[in-house]
């Protein structure tokens, strides 16, 4: 009498439950080793930075690309953000009788968060991409490994000033947009919507103190570095081919974005509770 051996098909959910739990498994095993990955490429790269100055000629070109380059979109988009918050909030607080603290609405929103996140949003898309699709390509095409090959590390000579670029550079960038923000919004209110230049502006002095621009300052330097090291993460660890270039650009905007979300609450929790350990009683808008 002949059997049959047992075949998997004979118990499909108990299947499809091991291949559930093997894909995710994978996915939190690749997980693990990127993160790892990526904390041993920033203390490289840290360890490099203060180890030996970069070279000025590395530096000069990648101050230029971060810096003045990013200027004009930066101040672009922060006025019209300014403009677009005047055009929110003025609905709301018109129904509440309080159309002249529009100003400190407005100008508390961009300098602690909105004029920090958009000139990281702004540098992670124009700047982070390109640093990813740049070394992407210099990793395809084996120029890394000519570099190495040579007797030049390539975290110190590729890595560090695109990192210096966008620490130092960022606070510039979110003074940028928080002033152009504000002239936005000042411009709307003021001509367009008819609110009281003085209430307006006398509302965002109460409101609206040195503690809070410093709040947004200080935030944009995590963003900077922290889109930096993102994007030459993934440049560096490009896959072959021009498809592997351009999901190297693509990842590395949409991690620095995600990152910078992340950051962005973190510190804003912290930064709260140093202000409410400073000043128990706050401000009240109303």
């Amino acid at each position: 009498m002949e059997t049959s051996l047992p075949s998997q098909s004979t118990n499909p959910p108990r299947a499809a439950f091991s291949d559930w739990v093997a894909d995710w498994g994978r996915v939190a095993i690749t997980a693990t080793e990127t993160l790892g990955d990526w904390v041993v490429f920033i203390s490289r790269t840290l360890s490099w930075l203060l180890v030996r100055r970069p070279l000025k000629g590395t530096l000069v070109p990648n101050f230029y690309q971060v810096g003045v380059l990013s200027l004009p979109v930066v101040a672009l988009t922060g006025m019209f953000i300014g403009m677009v918050l005047a055009v929110q909030s003025h609905f709301q607080f018109s129904q509440l009788g309080l159309e002249t603290r529009l100003g400190a609405v407005i100008n508390m929103s961009l300098v602690r968060e909105l004029g920090p996140v958009l000139a990281a949003t702004m540098l992670a898309g124009r700047v982070g991409s390109s640093m990813a699709a740049e070394l992407g390509t210099m990793r395809v095409t084996e120029q890394i490994d000519a570099l190495e090959s040579m007797g030049a590390n390539p975290i110190q000579y590729l890595v560090v000033p695109r990192f210096l670029a966008c620490l130092l550079f960022i606070p510039t960038l979110t003074v940028m947009a928080d002033l152009m923000g504000v002239i936005g919004g000042y411009v709307y209110s003021v001509l367009i919507l008819g609110i009281d230049a003085h209430h307006y502006w006398y509302n965002s002095q109460q409101f609206v103190g040195t503690f809070d621009f410093f709040t947004g300052v200080f935030k944009s330097v995590f963003f900077g570095g922290a889109i930096a090291l993102v994007s030459c993460y993934r440049g560096f660890h490009c896959a072959p081919g021009a498809e592997g270039v351009g999901r190297a650009a693509t990842a590395s905007f949409v991690y620095s974005f995600v990152l910078i979300l992340v950051l962005d609450l973190g510190l804003g929790i912290m930064l709260d509770s140093v202000y409410y350990v400073l000043w128990p009683e706050g401000s009240n808008l109303f």
